[in-house]
């Protein structure tokens, strides 16, 4: 589901059991070297405010910021909210299940609505 887009990006929400959402560019690029700077520093703002709102809201343990782009070969950034008992802390998202991930979180849909306003 897309949360937000302009010309340059668009924000999607991610299913997962933790906050997760990601950056897409509107164009396809392989490598972040191969971005315009001017969507290069609008990536970066809006890595910004997403990584502040989730702490605001959310105050986890560590924000997660990845980029890898491996099996979808197009640049795109993932931001997660990460804590301590979400079900692979501290490995990454794509890592091995340490646990049955048992969080009792504010509402992604809240989240989301707080997000598309500082954005608009």
């Amino acid at each position: 589901m897309i949360l937000y887009q302009d010309n340059l990006i668009r924000i999607e929400r991610h299913e997962s059991s933790i906050p997760w959402v990601k950056i897409f560019t509107q164009y396809l690029y392989k490598e972040m070297s191969e971005v315009p700077w001017d969507t290069q520093l609008h990536i970066y703002r809006l890595l910004n405010i997403i990584e502040k709102e989730m702490i605001a809201y959310y105050n986890p343990t560590k924000i997660n910021i990845a980029s890898f782009g491996n099996y979808l070969p197009l640049v795109h950034w993932h931001i997660m909210a990460r804590f301590e008992l979400d079900s692979h802390f501290p490995e990454p998202m794509w890592g091995e299940q340490q646990r049955d991930g048992d969080l009792d979180l504010p509402d992604f849909e809240i989240f989301c609505d707080r997000l598309i306003e500082v954005l608009s």
